[in-house]
């Protein structure tokens, strides 16, 4: 077992710390709302910190979920930060979907230090994150990546090595990439089936068994055709991803024509007011 920090308690980070509580890793928690660090000392028990640093001291692993490039930096850099806390040798985790520039950035100044870094972006949503069954892409010195990878197992269902630093984040671009044109594709699908006074339960009963089945049609159609858009992974956040994929896409020479498009779909969808909205209400456009 391990002595584990854990920076940023949102809706996956305060699962996934938890899984690490559970199995038996000595975890001690900071968040930038601290009343968020007390309750998940109620929940699960450990400790909290004050900073980044003061929660990092001593910590073989340090976990980061937290929300943009900013907020990574935050945490990591300056006086109050877990770099300047962290012990050589210790390595870092980042959960944070980031710019693969941040990633080179903030290696560089991780291994300045002797910290190990690992960018470990996940897949999977709150769903993911709060039954341990998330996917997680890394990247990383191969030795970092082996120490990190049984503490990571508390909450994935997959965790692979995709390359050396900045590797992960790059992964994580290709899942996003893939997501934002299925669920256009599958919002399109529903309400076709709508508008052509279709039973859309009985159209995705035979559709998902074939080759337009996938993840999001099982688990997202009956809240999609019933416009309700509370579960998980919001607008805003996808926006911020997809900002990521196509600023990467023109520094590699990637063309990305339905990303690109699909973002303006999204774009649309934070005009209606549906900033905090889950992904899956891409449909909100069709049926308004």
């Amino acid at each position: 077992m391990a002595k584990l920090a854990f920076l940023g308690l949102g809706v996956m980070g305060y699962p996934m710390a938890g899984h690490l509580k559970a199995k038996g890793h000595d975890v001690t928690v900071y968040n930038r709302t601290a009343s968020r660090a007390d309750a998940w000392v109620a929940d699960h028990g450990g400790a909290r910190a004050d900073t980044p640093r003061q929660a990092v001291a001593g910590a073989d692993f340090v976990m980061a979920c937290v929300g943009n490039d900013d907020d990574l930096r935050s945490v990591c850099l300056g006086q109050d930060g877990a770099f300047a806390g962290m012990a050589e040798g210790a390595v870092f985790v980042d959960h944070t979907t980031v710019s693969a520039a941040v990633t080179r950035e903030l290696a560089d100044e991780a291994g300045g230090a002797g910290i190990g870094y690992v960018d470990a972006p996940i897949s999977g949503g709150q769903a993911g994150a709060e039954n341990g069954q998330l996917s997680v892409m890394c990247g990383g010195a191969q030795a970092d990546f082996d120490l990190a990878a049984p503490v990571i197992d508390a909450y994935a269902k997959i965790c692979r090595r995709m390359g050396d630093v900045g590797a992960g984040q790059m992964t994580k671009m290709c899942n996003q990439i893939a997501i934002a044109g299925l669920v256009q594709g599958l919002s399109e699908s529903l309400a076709f089936a709508q508008k052509a006074g279709l039973d859309v339960e009985k159209v995705v009963e035979v559709i998902s068994q074939g080759a337009a089945g996938s993840w999001q049609m099982v688990n997202r159609h009956k809240t999609m055709a019933a416009g309700q858009f509370d579960h998980g992974f919001a607008v805003d956040w996808m926006r911020k991803d997809l900002a990521i994929c196509l600023a990467a896409a023109d520094e590699i020479g990637a063309p990305l024509p339905v990303t690109a498009l699909v973002d303006q779909f999204y774009k649309d969808v934070q005009a209606m007011g549906g900033n905090r909205w889950d992904t899956s209400s891409l449909i909100a456009r069709l049926t308004r």
